[in-house]
């Protein structure tokens, strides 16, 4: 007996009220796109739940898949019977048996079918001694059991499951509008993109790089990253912003200590009026609060004051060993930790300011015009798309 259905719990989904039939219309779509190399899978919905319909390709591959996906708050294989008691009981039994290194159980029937003949409490009994009769080596814990047989009796059959499997949380991506994600290329803008994600957002990237201050190998840094970003939210567009010239003036024309607050102005400048340009409502960034210098409350504060967008920081209360742990999970430690330097690391002051006022930055840049160079630099903005290869068809959403 093979599994045929992977049954989708999704959690906080379940409070949207009336809503709620645009979050399911988002997370059944997603993940019939993941899937979509499977061609004969299909994504179905039933009150309270969702299931994945086999169909004969491979359960564990097509798991893996469904792990990763957004909005599932928890997913298990499941066989799917007729509802007749016999062949509950045959299912229920191989359910069982095909759990490993498990010694104790428990019976956990939910009838949501009430035409269905025989209760709740029936029905574990029934199972519950069918199970004990026809195996060895079994006994009943109904407190702490090493696999719980759950066997929910549905209209449209009944789904018996011997394994729950956490799914990632969150809402499905598409859900929560657009941000612009300020990616360097290190460890923590990566991890920031991805749990803005998880909260349904849709990401795109921009990336200043500063030829040749910066090499090409920084700039495939973050080609790799956003591939790594494209698989997990079907796909993302990253702007190259070309930021020598800038950086240059910066250095020449700024006091050494002032010299990171004012090219962290400028990045928001620029990240905002691409942002206008892709109908975008807000930022984003991997800033960790007293991580760096121009991470400090009063650097932000400063920074921030020449946007009107929000920032989102999902990032800030971390440490970085925090950081570094989701990094690893997400497959992207690895490759911002290359030894290629990005463009915040060239022309490095010596001594930064850590708690720069916006009294001292209006006084530092006073005839100081970047205009002309950041126009230059918009106008240059190359924008590439990275993706997972789904067609997004719900864009209408985005």
């Amino acid at each position: 007996m093979e599994y045929n259905h992977i049954l989708i719990r999704y959690g906080e989904l379940g409070l949207k009220g009336k809503n709620i039939q645009y979050f399911l219309s988002r997370l059944q779509h997603n993940i019939q796109d993941k899937l979509k190399a499977f061609p004969n899978i299909k994504v179905q919905r039933a009150q309270g739940r969702l299931y994945v319909l086999l169909n004969g390709h491979p359960a564990n591959e097509v798991m893996d898949i469904c792990k990763s996906i957004f909005g599932i708050h928890s997913l298990s294989l499941a066989y799917r019977c007729e509802n007749e008691l016999d062949e509950i009981k045959t299912t229920a039994l191989h359910a069982l048996k095909s759990s490993k290194n498990a010694k104790t159980f428990k019976v956990a029937v939910r009838r949501a079918d009430k035409s269905f003949p025989i209760g709740s409490q029936e029905m574990n009994q029934k199972l519950g001694a069918h199970l004990l009769k026809n195996t060895e080596g079994f006994t009943v814990d109904v407190h702490h059991p090493d696999v719980e047989v759950s066997v929910e009796i549905r209209q449209e059959g009944t789904f018996i499951v011997s394994e729950i499997i956490p799914g990632p949380g969150g809402l499905p991506i598409g859900t929560g509008g657009k941000t612009l994600l300020l990616l360097s290329g290190g460890i923590d803008s990566p991890v920031a993109g991805y749990l803005t994600m998880k909260r349904g957002v849709q990401v795109e990237a921009i990336h200043f790089h500063s030829p040749p201050f910066t090499s090409e190998r920084a700039k495939q840094k973050v080609v790799d990253i956003a591939e790594k970003l494209a698989n997990i939210g079907h796909s993302i567009k990253v702007h190259f912003v070309p930021f020598t010239e800038i950086q240059q003036k910066i250095h020449q024309e700024i006091p050494d200590s002032f010299g990171m607050t004012v090219m962290r102005r400028i990045m928001l400048m620029i990240s905002e009026r691409i942002a206008k340009k892709r109908s975008i409502l807000s930022l984003a960034t991997g800033e960790s609060l007293g991580q760096v210098a121009s991470q400090t409350m009063e650097s932000m504060h400063t920074i921030n004051e020449v946007t009107n967008y929000p920032v989102l920081r999902p990032l800030l209360a971390m440490d970085k060993e925090e950081i570094v742990n989701i990094a690893k999970e997400i497959d992207t430690y690895d490759i911002s930790i290359r030894p290629y330097e990005d463009c915040c690391t060239v022309f490095v002051p010596k001594s930064p300011k850590t708690r720069p006022t916006r009294e001292q930055l209006h006084a530092v840049e006073e005839g100081v015009d970047f205009k002309e160079l950041i126009d230059k630099a918009i106008e240059e903005t190359e924008m590439v798309t990275y993706t997972d290869e789904v067609d997004d068809a719900f864009a209408d959403f985005l």
